[in-house]
This record gives C-alpha cells, structure tokens and sequence, in this order.
C-alpha cells in the first residue's frame, strides 16, 4: 500500500525517511496536546524521545503511514510491525528486532499519533484499518499493541482487549502505565 485516500479530506501513504523530522514534530504535539489528561508533564517529558518517538525500522520496513490533510499538512502517524518490539522509538531500551513469525505471531501495531486540531475525525480509525489490513496481507492472523491510557477507547472500540497493564520505567525516574491489547484479526 502506497496511497489510500480518506474520502474528501485525508490521504494515507508510507512514511519515507525524509519524513522522520516532521514526525518528530507531530508526535510532540500529539503527546503534549492529546495525552496530558491521562499523563503527567513529567511522565510526558520522560517518554518523548523513548516511548513516544520516531521508530525508523518501521520506515525502513514499509509498516510505518503518514495522513496527510487535503492541504498536505502531516495531520497523524501510525503503523504495524513484522518485529518483535511491542513499542517504543529508535532510543527505547528495550529494542527486538527479530522478524515475527505470521503463523504464530501478531503482528504489532504501532506509535500512532494524531495532531490535537484534527482530533476525534476518524484519523486513528483509518490508520488502524490501514494498518490492519496490511498486516493481514502479509499472512498475520493477530494483532496486539501497547496502548496508551489515551489510545485505550479507541481500540477497544475496534475490538482490541486488555491483556495486561505494563510499568515502563522512564529515564527520569518516572514511569509510564502502558496497557498491551490483542485482537484476533478477521478477514
């Protein structure tokens, strides 16, 4: 998948390394204007750059999508992986970079963002789909994810359930509630 139109407003394409500077950007944006009801400043502060952040190897595999708006402004991010890791960006600690298995495997969605002024338009509705999708293409059977207590709503909406409540400790001492969700994918 290369392109895919929302209708009337959003465009879906893969990101591209070009792209990493700009998605730097949203992502801040997104944590700092979407999650701050859910997470503290220092929690957010702590996570940017580790757990929310840019991870390159879903760019490099093609798992990783950019929406854009009507105008071209990069409006959210998100993806899916093949790997082993369950979250994070290129500076997490905790990196798996081995392939997954589709047979036995699901697959991983992954680092999804929205800007807060085109929050709750169906733009994390159309990712997931997307990314959904293109996981099922590549022979995956199931899906999980580390959600965030802001993103937890919208994927049990879409089916998802908890599995487990995970602590991951941040390099300023804080840590971060992240809650892993699975889905069994339906063709």
């Amino acid at each position: 998948m290369s392109r895919t139109h929302i209708p009337n407003r959003f465009l879906i394409r893969l990101a591209q390394p070009s792209d990493v500077e700009a998605l730097s950007q949203l992502i801040e944006i997104s944590v700092r204007g979407l999650q701050s009801a859910d997470y503290s400043a220092e929690q957010m502060d702590g996570a940017l750059g580790t757990v929310f952040g840019v991870d390159t190897q879903l760019i490099s595999d093609g798992t990783y999508f950019v929406v854009e708006s009507s105008s071209s402004e990069m409006v959210g991010c998100g993806g899916w992986s093949k790997r082993k890791t369950l979250f994070g960006s290129d500076r997490a600690r905790v990196r798996e970079n081995d392939l997954l298995d589709p047979a036995v495997d699901a697959a991983k969605i992954r680092a999804f963002f929205v800007h807060p002024n085109w929050a709750r338009q169906g733009i994390g509705t159309q990712l997931l789909e997307a990314c959904e999708q293109a996981a099922r293409e590549a022979g995956f059977l199931r899906f999980e994810m580390g959600a965030t207590l802001t993103g937890e709503r919208l994927y049990r909406e879409r089916g998802y359930e908890p599995v487990e409540r995970i602590e991951v400790p941040l390099p300023n001492g804080a840590s971060l509630p992240v809650i892993r969700m699975r889905k069994a994918a339906h063709p």
